[in-house]
């Protein structure tokens, strides 16, 4: 081939549409199209075969548009940096072109290796935004403003055509057994693909999210009525632009709207809007902050959990055989769907940290490798949230027996994921232990008494919080990664408000 080439490298944005290194590259000569299979990085504690699951039908769905567009994808295994190495020294690349990417602690680091070859060989690597997260942000102030504004901007449309590269280049997409994960039976996982992206995000304007503000938090009426777009954010099927534009786009058309339903529906795509931009708010942390995937935020809180977890506990916790039918209903609604709602979410990390006191990296590990929608930097931001270290936010317990009764009154999801419970009376559905037939159930007790694992959970991490110093680093914290729009950054000196905040980000996430 005559010619050095441009790479565009898809990593999680895995489409043609609104792709501005694809479209900035391809005005510039010949461009190879490559995604690199990495194993090391699907060796990580944090990934599972049903998130590669995903990736690889949309892998499949974005070989198929590039070559409409007359150069397929271009799939390659191994090392990134031995990768273009290899390429450079074959055929010279004379740019690399990729999204930025806030990703886990691996990928962090391998991009720091391949941006130290590329400025070795004197390759320039081009990285747009594909989120509203800004690289090297020295002030949160007027970060909500910037994230509007970068969502206004047009979206970018796919190159007309891509010159074909001649020879031989590898086309196969791995199998799970390829890449030798761990089997992984997911039956209701969604499917990953432009296609199933555009149909979920129609279905969502067009009929689902009509009563998603009312509707998100119960994980009987979520599945549902939420967006079910976060594994296509993740995966880049869709772009947040493509999304926040189409979200713009129903609520004017319904602006002058009087009906009931035109009201609920602009309620909802109102809060669905916010979620948006929490979305990126969390990511923005660990963008900031890398180290908060692995330490505590509030480093006061070291030591406060112990270091290894208790084994018994653990196992089961990720099982869904606690003794609390809504924990393991929600737990095993997970393990077979790859989803839950946000607020379940929530429940189930606050009913490890503090219930059952187990240190949050195992336990947020586990559900890195549940969610299929994994988005490293709202997780861990989140995970420590719902775990009391981040110094800045209120502690919330939940109450696994009211959450039940709260959200599934009637016991029907419970009996659902929970089958050993069918015969238990809807007066006991959430407390089984005091039915008089308990003893029959082929079904744990609880595993602790939550009243008491709760308070001494609560009373060891308030005493950290009046311990010397610990305001100060808080401060510290808000400052750096508080929410100016929602008002975070006044938590620490206007406590009033922090509830408020601090149920904003409970429900921010139920996209």
């Amino acid at each position: 081939m005559s010619g050095a080439l441009n790479i565009v490298w898809f990593k999680r944005d895995l489409r043609v549409a609104d792709h501005r290194p694809l479209a900035m590259a391809s005005r510039l000569g010949p461009v190879l199209p490559l995604y690199i299979v990495e194993p090391e990085l699907w060796a990580q504690a944090d990934a599972s075969a049903r998130q590669w699951a995903f990736a690889a039908e949309s892998l499949e769905a974005l070989r198929t548009d590039l070559a409409a567009l007359g150069q397929p994808l271009i799939v390659m295994t191994g090392d990134a940096v031995s990768i273009f190495r290899e390429i450079h020294q074959r055929h010279g690349i004379a740019g690399l072109w990729s999204h930025e990417e806030t990703g886990n602690g691996w990928t962090y680091a391998r991009d720091l290796a391949v941006s130290a070859w590329a400025r070795e060989h004197g390759i320039q690597w081009h990285e747009p935004r594909q989120f509203g997260v800004i690289r090297r942000l020295t002030s949160r102030n007027g970060w909500a403003n910037a994230w509007d504004s970068d969502m206004a901007e047009p979206v970018t449309m796919p190159p007309k055509a891509l010159t074909p590269l001649e020879g031989h280049w590898p086309h196969a997409i791995p199998t799970v057994a390829d890449l030798g994960l761990q089997p992984d039976p997911c039956p209701y996982r969604q499917h990953g693909g432009r296609a199933a992206a555009l149909a979920t995000l129609e279905s969502f304007l067009g009929e689902r999210g009509r009563d998603y503000r009312f509707r998100m938090s119960s994980p009987v009426t979520a599945f549902e009525a939420c967006s079910r777009l976060s594994p296509h954010l993740t995966w880049g099927t869709l772009s947040m632009r493509e999304v926040a534009q189409a979200t713009a786009s129903r609520l004017r058309a319904i602006k002058h709207a009087s009906d009931p339903a035109a009201k609920n529906w602009r309620a909802s795509l109102i809060s669905f809007m916010g979620r948006l931009h929490w979305h990126c708010h969390f990511m923005q942390k660990l963008e900031d902050e890398p180290r908060l995937e692995f330490e505590n935020l509030h480093r006061g809180y070291d030591n406060v959990r112990p270091a290894m977890a208790d084994q018994t506990r653990l196992d089961a916790w990720c099982t869904g055989q606690t003794g609390f039918p809504f924990v393991d209903a929600c737990m095993r609604a997970l393990n077979r769907h790859g989803w839950i709602n946000f607020r379940m979410r929530a429940m189930l990390m606050s009913f490890a940290s503090y219930d059952l006191w187990l240190p949050w990296r195992a336990t947020g590990l586990h559900l890195a490798r549940q969610f299929v929608d994994y988005e490293p930097g709202i997780h861990w931001s989140q995970v420590q949230m719902q775990s009391g270290t981040t110094g800045i936010n209120t502690m919330r317990v939940y109450n696994p027996v009211k959450q039940g009764l709260d959200q599934d009154p009637t016991g029907a999801f419970v009996r659902r994921f929970v089958p050993e419970l069918e015969s238990v009376p809807d007066a006991f559905i959430h407390e089984p232990w005091k039915w008089t037939g308990a003893s029959s159930l082929r079904y744990p007790p609880p595993i602790v008494d939550h009243a008491t694992a709760a308070k001494a959970a609560k009373d060891a991490l308030y005493a950290l919080r009046k311990g010397a110093g610990h305001k100060e680093v808080a401060r510290q914290i808000v400052t750096k990664h508080g929410s100016r729009k929602a008002g975070t950054g006044a938590t620490a000196r206007k406590p009033k408000r922090k509830a408020k905040e601090v149920a904003a980000a409970q429900l921010s996430l139920d996209i």
